[in-house]
Order: structure tokens, then sequence, then C-alpha cells
């Protein structure tokens, strides 16, 4: 028999002292969802919607559900890709526990958490600042972005669904492949063997827009993957 996995209780827990882990359980047997935002500073428009999907009220239906807000908390507070003398948190994994930089023991103790809560999904919500065009690899802009092929069946379905309703034709969504061997998405998919995703909104629309668009797409990504019940 396969030992039993070392689930954090629900309630709030600390990775660090400001990289905070809201964990939800519904008492419904379901998949984990994992979403997580601010793994780099100057994209804030995912730190916001998670906080506002928190305030909000959010909580699995099915399954468990793990929002971390702020994964790079110094380089948030600073605005900035990395913190000031610090490392690209989304370059360091799978991390070292044993490292002097912070960035990578925090990246061993978020790969921890994966092995331990073993999720269906991890949705890491990210910021572009140039709009996805096919014949650009590195555009990210309204795309949903896997490493790991083939595509993930969720992937198609949530942004059709997300191209229903369109406040501007620059805010169609599209897949995106675009694997980065040392980036949370690609590690933590060959290491535990679920979805992983970066959600990539465009800068050039307005912050308040950006924030509903992530608020939206991580209601539409959970109910693809059985974890609550979501229609408009």
């Amino acid at each position: 028999m396969a030992a039993p996995l070392t689930q954090l209780t629900a309630g709030v827990h600390y990775l660090t002292p400001t990289v905070a882990v809201h964990v939800f359980d519904s008492g419904v047997p379901g998949p984990t969802a994992i979403v997580q935002a601010g793994i780099h500073g100057d994209e804030i428009a995912g730190v916001h919607a998670v906080c506002e999907l928190l305030e909000d009220g959010l909580r699995p239906e099915r399954g468990r559900l793990l929002l971390i807000p702020v994964m790079n908390a110094p380089a948030y507070r600073n605005r900035t890709r990395a913190a000031p003398d610090g490392l690209d948190l989304n370059r360091c994994f799978p991390g070292d526990a044993k490292s002097d930089a912070r960035e990578r023991r925090l990246a061993a103790q978020f790969m921890q958490l994966m092995h331990d809560e073993r999720p269906a999904l991890v949705a890491t919500l990210h910021e572009s600042w140039k709009r996805f065009h096919p014949e650009v690899p590195q555009s990210f802009g309204q795309t949903l972005v896997y490493g790991v092929k083939p595509m993930p069946a969720i992937v198609a379905p949530t942004v059709a669904r997300m191209n229903e309703q369109l406040d501007h034709p620059y805010e169609v969504w599209a897949p995106h492949y675009y694997p980065v061997a040392t980036s949370s998405s690609e590690v933590i998919e060959a290491a535990v063997g679920c979805i992983a995703l970066c959600v990539e909104t465009w800068m050039g629309f307005e912050e308040r827009r950006r924030i509903d668009l992530q608020k939206r797409i991580v209601r539409v990504l959970l109910d693809q993957i059985g974890v609550l019940a979501y229609s408009e």
C-alpha cells in the first residue's frame, strides 16, 4: 500500500515568514489544485487576482485548493522581476535546500510541497509586455503556456471559454508551447505528473482588466479540473 501523502491541514501555512499558503479542503473526494502568483515581482495582476479570490470566498466544491498569493515577496515589494541582488525564482527549480541563495531554498521548499500534495493542476499567474504572435516564440501575452507535450486536454477548452467573452480583439487567448527546463511548471510536471500551466495576461491592458481576466481564467481552470463548477 502506498504511503499516505503529507498534506497540509486546512488553514494558512507559511513556506517562509512572507510566503503564505492558503489551504482549503472541501471534505469531498476530488483533485487538488494549486494556484500561485507573484513568482516575478513586477507581474502584479496575478497577485491581486489571488488576493481578491480569497476575499471573494473562493472555495473548492470537490477536493482541495491551495492559493499562494505572493511566491516571491522581496521581488514583489520591489516591483521587479527578481529581488534586489537576487535570482530569477522561476529559473531556480527544482531548487536546493542547502543553497546560499534564498530563491533556490524556496524552490526546494515549493517542490517538497508539490511532492506532499500531489496536485492534479498547478497554475502560475504571469504577465507579459509582449502580446502573443505565433511567429515570435518569446511573446506570451494572452496565452495559456504549457511546456510538456502533448498539450494538456484542459488547455483548448479553457482558451475557447475565455474567448467567448472579449472586451477587445487583443484579448483573444491562445495556447502556447514554450518549454523552459528550469521553470517551476516543467519541473513540477516532470516530478509529480500533474498539469502545470502558466497564465499570461498582456500588460498593455489596464491593471483592473488584467486582474479580472486572471480571476476568470482561474475559475475556468478549476472548473475544467473538477474542483468547482463555474459558469457565466
